[in-house]
This record gives C-alpha cells, structure tokens and sequence, in this order.
C-alpha cells in the first residue's frame, strides 16, 4: 500500500513538472475523480461526494455532502439536503446554508468503469487547468511585443507559435504585401486574449501602432528609461509612419535617440518592418508647432488654427506642396491623426503675388510712351552716316 501512494504522489510530482502546473491543481482534479468514481461504484446518482488526499501521504478520504436546510419544508433532494435538527445532531457548529460531511467507508479497488471515470475526469480538470494557467499567463501579456514564428498558414489566417499557445493572425492584422512562410520568425503585438469554449484565443497583429512602441521601446534604451516619451503615433501599415516623441530630461535630444547613430536603431526597427519609412518628429505642446513638425519633411511657410473647428490652415511654397500633401495625401493625412487637427494644406500667396507683381509691372513697361531723345539721338546719327556717304561719279561718254 505504502509503494503505491508513493508511486501516485510520483505520477502526481511528474504531471506537474511536466504541465508547468502547481501540485495543489493536480490534486483538485484527482479529489474530484476520486469522488466521481467513489459515487458511480459505492453511491447514488444525485448523492454529493468529496475527496481529499494528504498531500504529504496521499492517502485518499471520501466524504457524503449534505446542505443544511432549517426545515423540513424546503427539503427538495433527500439525497443532499438535511434539516438543521437533524445536521445539528453530527454537528452543533453548523448553521443554515452550510454542509454537513460524513465519512463514507474506504474501499481499496474501484471497478473498471469507475477506475475510466475518474481517468476522464483527470484529463478533463488537466486541460482546464491549463487552459486557465494559459489564458492567464498571456492575458497579462496583452499590450506587449511577442517573439513569434509561424506555425501554419490556414486560408489567408497565419498561425503562430507564441511557445505555450499559438496565436492567430487575421488579415486585418497583416502587413499589406507582406510574404508569411512556415518557419518564419518574426515579432507581433498581443492585442487581444479571450477565453472560448476551445480555449484562449490570442489574437495578434503586425500592423498595430502598438508594434511600433513596443520596437522603439526594445532598441530605445532612453524610451524604456523613460527620458524620452512616445506622445502619439499614426500608422499606415506597410508604407508609412509619423511618430511624435519628447525628451523628459534637458540635455537629451528625443528625436536623435530614436534615431540612434548612423542611424542604427531606426535601421533596426525598419528591417523589422519589411522597410516600412519612419518620420520622427518632435512634440510640441504648441499645437502650431507641433502640426508644423508633423508635416516634415515639408517646410512650411504660415499656419493658422481654429480653435472652433480643431482645424487648422497651413500655407506652403509652390516646391513644397506636393511634399506637404504627400502621395494620395498621405503626409497630411498622417500628420492629421498624429496631432489630432484637421489639417487643410494651401499653396502660399507670398510667390505668386510677388510674380503677378512682376509681370504687371513688364506690362507698364510695353506700354509706357517712347522715349524721344532717344529716338531723336538716333535719327542724327542716321544723318550722320547719310553725309559720309560718297557721291557715285558719273560715266563719261
């Protein structure tokens, strides 16, 4: 007897280094099978039944549970319920609502089918534990940058391996123009952890502004020391990034440490990126400042903003018009959701009123009355040159 609870708290010991689970699940999950398989053999169907194993000795005892009830009136199940005169006479602690537990007889063999019971009970309370032990471990990790490899590619979903569980990658999630092969290593955001009938379902993403942070955080050393702060971020996944940053100590430039020397560190995140271009700009808490920064690397010549409408008008040169809007009104667009005003880009009035000025003033100029000194110098000198003209000699006959 005495070897074989030592090999059943072995069994249990392995389980548990095996699973990554505490001892105190594992044998919760045994009580219950133990009872499950006390109750099909020795009991009834609507009997209640408790286990409890020594964790020290493993020896195992059944009990019958029964609910207090104060009369006999609410008694509906004879089988689990007794009055509190009766509960009273086995316990004189006990109160209305509580339980009553009665040893039951110890017996040494389980038949095959309790035996098979308390095997499924087992692995179902196993699963469960390590669906909840899952789901807690990765619920706390939401928010953060994962290492991940791909697992499988089902339809236009991509699995992957996130160690203990897999995660999924939906489309939405996905890198436009961005190739997944099995094997592929690769960083994603844990966006969201939710709990299912199958498990916990994690759901990740490559295109989150929050994969973004979380890289500049990891090759940022001044970022995760919190002397330089991340104040917004605008996305387009694939093509293009604003990120607006500012330094919490004097003497640090925040746009310089993202940067890195050489331009080492944002090298870094963009061959995470598959080359996705990066603008880092800096905060201002003047909101025209800052809007001007956030259109780099277009320069702009005068802004105004209304309060009213949170929007904001901002003129720039000729040359800089098409940089400020950027490509199907990319920049502007970026910048828009970085600083959160409505920006309106118009050409600047300066050149083209300094050109209109210019040309009305050729236009004068045409029309303006000749000047007759000038015309009468030239005629004199046309005089002139007529005199010094020799007279042709005429032909002898």
């Amino acid at each position: 007897m005495s070897n074989t609870i030592n090999s059943f708290m072995s069994a249990i010991d392995e389980i548990c280094d095996e699973k990554g689970l505490k001892k105190e699940v594992i044998l919760e999950a045994v009580e219950a099978a133990l009872a499950a398989a006390y109750r099909k053999d020795y009991g009834k169907p609507k009997q209640v039944m408790k286990a409890k194993i020594d964790p020290i000795t493993g020896s195992a005892d059944v009990f019958r549970v029964y609910e207090v009830m104060e009369t006999d009136e609410e008694i509906e199940e004879t089988e689990r319920q007794l009055t509190l005169t009766d509960a009273k006479k086995l316990d004189k602690k006990v109160e209305v609502g509580g339980e009553i537990l009665i040893p039951m007889p110890k017996e040494e063999e389980f038949g095959r089918i309790a035996a098979q019971t308390a095997k499924q009970v087992i692995i179902q309370r196993l699963r469960e534990a390590e669906r909840d032990m899952i789901f807690a471990e990765y619920k706390d990790k939401e928010g953060q940058i994962l290492n991940a490899s791909v697992q499988q590619i089902d339809g236009r979903n991509i699995v992957v391996s996130l160690g203990k569980a897999n995660g999924i990658l939906f489309p939405s999630d996905q890198i436009r123009d961005e190739k997944y092969y099995v094997g592929q290593r690769l960083k994603v955001f844990l966006k969201e952890v939710s709990s299912t009938v199958r498990g916990p379902q994690i759901l990740v993403s490559r295109t989150d502004e929050g994969l973004i942070k979380g890289l500049f955080e990891s090759e940022v050393p001044e970022i995760s020391a919190e002397t330089v702060e991340i104040k917004s971020v605008s996305r387009e996944a694939g093509s293009r990034t604003k990120i607006a940053v500012i330094a919490t100590e004097e003497g640090i430039d925040p746009v310089g440490s993202c940067v890195g020397q050489r331009g080492t560190r944002v090298q870094a995140i963009l061959a995470e990126l598959a080359d996705e271009k990066i603008d880092i700009v800096l905060w201002d808490e003047d909101a025209e400042q800052f809007i001007m920064n956030a259109l780099s690397p277009a320069k702009t010549e005068s802004i105004s903003i209304s309060s009213k409408d949170h929007k904001a008008t901002v003129s720039v040169g000729k040359e800089n018009l098409s940089l400020a809007i950027g490509k199907g009104g990319q920049n502007v667009r970026l910048a828009s959701k970085l600083t959160g005003w409505g920006i309106d880009i118009v050409e600047s009035e300066a050149k083209s009123e300094k050109d209109d000025g210019k040309k009305k003033k050729d236009d004068l100029d045409d029309d303006a009355e000749p000047d007759l000194s000038k015309i009468e110098d030239k005629n004199r000198d046309a005089a002139v040159k007529e005199k010094k003209v020799p007279k042709s000699k005429s032909k002898k006959k």
